[in-house]
């Protein structure tokens, strides 16, 4: 951002620009990996798919609707923290050029720092007097798709906005490992509601690739595990706050393990509390 623009001027300037930005994530994301699963579907691995309920047309139109809202929400919680950085009100750019080392530290620093924001602040939104206004939105997704990734209402936009902006306001940070996280964090999100397992088989019993989440991990939370498994990328916070599916390691196993699918089931799966 160019300096010395007052906060009017970066909103008419930059704002564009981070949506623009921003929505290209999102776009590119959920394109390939809906090509993705377009292929994996016609291969053995359709036995994979989670749900026997098949998202409609209304959830489509639904997370699309909300995912561009979302896009415009980011859009303008960043442009003023993007502002302060470049006025010297916030932490200054990242002097130099870093190694690859420091990078990569930043990048795991990001990563673990964001998966403990997002836990608590996902898990205080299930809160039953913030979820009907912050929440729901995003659970009407009852058979997430790749576009239910952004599909929250405004307020919860805002909250998911929230960290990047406040990490560019207080730690200098190479524009790499900035760039490097957001795309890992739109890829993690994208198939965290992918529909379907693409996760190796034996990953949820692994010592150490058990601490990362799998799809069914997060399916779970949006079909019938409500009150559970509230993690990102990582599995260590449900884990160490009790919150991770009772049944999840068991669920994957019998996923991952299916040579078909399963009989079409009648009942549609229970995901959001009553009003």
């Amino acid at each position: 951002m160019p300096h010395n623009l007052s906060l009017g001027d970066a909103f008419w300037r930059v704002l564009p620009d981070v949506f623009a930005f921003d929505g290209g994530r999102y776009v590119v994301a959920t394109i390939v990996m809906a090509a993705v699963l377009w292929f994996v579907h016609r291969t053995s691995l359709k036995a994979r798919i989670i749900q026997n309920r098949k998202p409609n047309r209304e959830d489509y139109t639904r997370e699309l609707w909300t995912s561009f809202r979302s896009v415009c929400i980011y859009a303008v919680v960043a442009t003023p923290a993007l502002w302060l950085q470049s006025n010297g009100f916030a932490a200054a750019d990242y002097p130099g050029r870093a190694p690859i080392l420091v990078i990569s530290l930043f990048v795991v620093a990001l990563l673990i720092a964001h998966d403990t924001y997002f836990y608590w602040t996902h898990r205080a939104m299930h809160d039953p007097r913030l979820f009907k206004r912050w929440h729901r939105t995003h659970h009407r997704s009852v058979t997430p798709t790749p576009f239910t990734a952004y599909a929250f209402d405004w307020r919860e936009a805002a909250v998911q906005a929230g960290f990047v902006s406040l990490w560019i306001c207080l730690v200098p940070t190479p524009e790499l490992a900035m760039f490097i996280f957001l795309g890992i964090m739109i890829i993690r999100n994208v198939m965290g509601h992918a529909g379907t397992e693409l996760h190796p088989r034996g990953m949820a019993d692994h010592p150490f690739w058990g601490m990362f989440t799998t799809t069914s991990h997060h399916d779970l939370h949006h079909c019938g595990g409500y009150n559970y498994n509230y993690g990102l990328y990582f599995t260590w916070w449900d884990r160490l706050m009790g919150t991770e599916h009772p049944r999840y390691r068991e669920i994957y196993r019998q996923i991952t393990e299916r040579t078909e699918r399963p009989m079409r089931a009648t009942a549609r799966p229970a995901a959001i509390p009553a009003e």
